[in-house]
């Protein structure tokens, strides 16, 4: 017997529907495309970019995480059990991203460039009995190594060797994950280095780095398991007068290498958007990686909401057709609200923005921009943003059998009031 609740969102999607329909839009193919993309939820939301290396570490390098709200994860079982419930609250089936800090170890000891497979076991694992594909990254901050503020592109050689260790070493854990869950996993670089001064010398450190680079990527890896990626970034607290990896040098080198380049929305300047680089990337590179976040003014890592930088971000990949070459990840961490709720609210805000991407009329807005008929064109544009999307996205929750409207924050206060608030600041073993 059908709900009240249930009764209404079905119907009020029907009237709905009456509306798109008007505008020639499939709504049942919008849906459909939509569940087909994953998107790669980032573990260091979890628990503040701490990682289970080393606990209570001080993460450096420009990286910073505000906010004091009980209940973070203190072990990979707890972040595990969080990402559950996460997961059980999203609509369609989607990824994880892991950093390398969050190996287990079982207590000992390991250098980051000795870290294996192995001390991912467990992780592999869970995902492969959720059937979630995983995605990784090399940790280049945190760490003695990184205390300068720069790795990759470091003067000292020793220094220089040990983070292109770490990162092949990354490389190859990388490919072990895509292996065991059957789908290529993304092993994105991205690193601090820079200088909070403006540099006499601005090439010497990018030509240690295009070098340091080409040894890490020296050896081929199945494209089936592992998929290269780098990421660029305009500044960061300690780099804010020159960054080794910018745009300019990460976009050359993706191109002339052909290794996916990772466009952070938090990563640029202000008045800059990832959107509108996504059509030009992708003329030239065959896949790219988005980290999406929401910069405000000089922080780029607050949680994403449903905001015109989102939506243009989806309608670039749905209008230019990316889909398949786009990977999208999130990549924000915020400890001012519950956790859980920040994923949840991120992710799902990701999710409506494709949907309502993919229930434009494409076929009107083509054919006015065809005919050079700009006025028509403005028009539509404007008047879709008053279609009734909320009442699609119900349904669309509805029939993927998760939490409707804001129910899923019912579970999650249930959730908190049943495991997190009995979690202590101390670390659980």
């Amino acid at each position: 017997m059908p709900t009240p609740k249930r009764q209404s969102i079905e119907q009020t999607y029907e009237i709905a529907k009456e509306r798109y329909d008007t505008l020639g839009i499939n709504i049942d193919s919008a849906m459909q495309k939509t569940s087909e993309i994953s998107i790669s939820l980032h573990c260091w939301q979890g628990d503040d970019v701490t990682g289970f290396e080393n606990q209570g570490q001080n993460l450096g390098s420009g990286l910073a995480v505000t906010g004091h709200y009980p209940g973070k994860a203190r072990n990979a079982d707890e972040l595990r059990k969080d990402l559950d419930l996460v997961y059980q609250l999203l609509p369609g089936k989607h990824r994880l991203n892991l950093h390398a800090i969050y190996l287990e170890s079982s207590g000992k000891k390991i250098e980051r460039n000795n870290i294996q497979p192995e001390h991912f076991s467990r992780w592999i694992d869970w995902a492969k009995a959720n059937n979630i594909g995983l995605d990784f990254n090399p940790s280049c901050f945190g760490h003695q190594h990184s205390n300068s503020g720069f790795t990759l592109s470091n003067q000292d050689p020793n220094i220089r060797n040990f983070w292109i260790e770490h990162c092949v070493a990354a490389r190859h854990i990388g490919a072990a994950m895509g292996k065991a869950t059957d789908s290529p996993c993304i092993t994105n670089i991205w690193i601090p280095d820079g200088y909070k001064d403006t540099p006499y010398d601005r090439m010497a450190p990018r030509e240690r780095l295009m070098l340091s680079l080409d040894t890490i990527f020296q050896e081929k890896i199945d494209k089936a398991h592992n998929l290269d990626s780098v990421e660029s970034k305009l500044f960061g607290i300690g780099s804010e007068s020159y960054v080794t990896g910018s745009h300019e040098f990460y976009l050359g080198y993706a191109i002339s290498r052909q290794k996916l380049y990772c466009l952070d929305a938090g990563h640029f300047h202000p008045t800059e958007t990832i959107s509108d680089k996504v059509s030009s990337t992708m003329l030239y590179l065959d896949e790219i990686l988005l980290h999406v976040s929401r910069g405000v003014r000089w922080d780029s890592d607050h949680v994403i909401t449903l905001n015109d930088d989102l939506h243009a971000i989806a309608q670039s990949i749905v209008r230019g057709n990316f889909a398949h070459r786009i990977h999208i990840g999130l990549d924000f961490f915020d400890a001012s609200i519950n956790r859980i709720a920040a994923w949840t609210i991120g992710t799902r805000n990701m999710i409506k923005a494709l949907l309502a991407a993919h229930l434009e009329p494409v076929t009107l807005l083509k054919n006015y921009e065809d005919q050079a008929d700009y006025t028509n064109r403005l028009a539509l544009l404007e008047e879709i943003k008053m279609l009734p999307l909320g009442a699609i996205w119900d349904y669309y929750c509805l029939k993927y059998d998760v939490p409707t409207r804001n129910d899923w924050m019912l579970e999650v206060k249930q959730y908190e009031h049943d495991v997190l608030s009995k979690r202590t600041d101390d670390v659980a073993m």
